[in-house]
């Protein structure tokens, strides 16, 4: 039996039989005839009994489940759940709170759609990006970590000599949209998606990490594949502050220090791999995506280690 706080819903109408017609129990309920045809029609609400004349008849018990299916209704649950509530499967807490859950998926959902309308009206894009933006900014959690999980998957399939440090490194990149993403990280997913599903700088990324791989074939340290590159940018750095000319012989100098001896062309051909803008605005694009600030991309600094490399690699 179905209980109401303060002894129950007002009585309704009932006549000498103790049963309603359905055009009785709208009227004492305030909903129509077609709400509660509907909600009969679909189980949630089964009539006592019929008519002689064939109508439903409703009693006291259905005026109380009737109110309890308006409540539920109106708090946004579907008849399924409803009907789960009213049959005892589940309880009204655990309904609860999976429309909370769903609630939360929707206003998630809700915050990417403003974001990328705020893109689309910032950049005044049209009807094509618009699409296209919205189709990639609206994928789920999951279909965003496969895009990414794919791409590194790809990156080190059939390769076992990669520094652990950028395997560890690459492997555990995990990038999605934040819950109130602004519209420059909608703008930068969507860039970063076209990117790593784009063959091209995937056979990019892939041969740099071959080239990793290559070197750890040579007994490299663990870790020297991100040391290495920091040490060159703090080189070019240093090198651009007292004004060193790439093509210089203190330039020279300075590229086979660091390098220890090595061939000075296959270092150029390492780094012509993984010192270019792609690389450079993929790195960016990451640290947009995951609020981390602007990423310090060093394009100076590797332009002119190329730079010397280039200029001295046939000497």
């Amino acid at each position: 039996m179905l209980r109401y706080p303060g002894g129950g819903p007002p009585d309704p109408p009932y006549d000498r039989t103790g049963l309603l017609t359905i055009g009785e129990l709208a009227k004492a309920t305030g909903l129509t005839v077609r709400t509660i045809r509907y909600w009969s029609d679909e189980g949630v609400l089964t009539p006592v009994t019929r008519s002689p004349g064939g109508y439903r008849l409703y009693d006291a018990e259905s005026f109380a489940r009737l109110e309890l299916i308006r409540t539920l209704r109106e708090l946004g649950l579907g008849l399924g759940h409803v009907r789960a509530v009213l049959s005892g499967e589940q309880t009204v807490a655990e309904v609860a709170a999976a429309h909370v859950a769903a609630l939360d998926a929707q206003i998630s959902s809700l915050k990417v759609t403003r974001a990328v309308l705020s893109t689309v009206a910032r950049r005044g894009s049209s009807a094509e990006e618009m699409t296209f933006m919205n189709k990639l900014a609206r994928l789920s959690a999951a279909e965003r970590k496969r895009i990414m999980e794919e791409f590194v998957a790809e990156l080190f399939h059939g390769l076992d000599a990669v520094d652990p440090a950028i395997e560890e490194r690459m492997r555990s990149i995990a990038v999605d949209l934040p819950e109130e993403p602004t519209p420059e990280q909608v703008d930068a997913w969507v860039e970063l998606a076209e990117m790593v599903q784009d063959p091209q700088f995937r056979a990019q990324m892939r041969q740099v990490i071959e080239f990793n791989a290559a070197d750890q074939g040579r007994s490299a340290a663990p870790g020297r594949s991100t040391w290495f590159p920091m040490r060159l940018v703090q080189l070019g750095a240093q090198a651009r502050e007292r004004g060193i000319a790439p093509e210089s012989p203190e330039a020279e100098a300075i590229v086979r220090e660091v390098l220890g001896g090595g061939d000075l062309a296959a270092a150029l051909e390492r780094m012509e791999s993984a010192a270019n803008d792609r690389l450079a605005r993929y790195r960016e694009l990451l640290s947009e995506v995951k609020g981390t600030g602007p990423a310090a991309a060093h394009r100076a600094e590797f332009a002119w280690v190329v730079a010397a490399l280039r200029a001295h690699a046939a000497g």
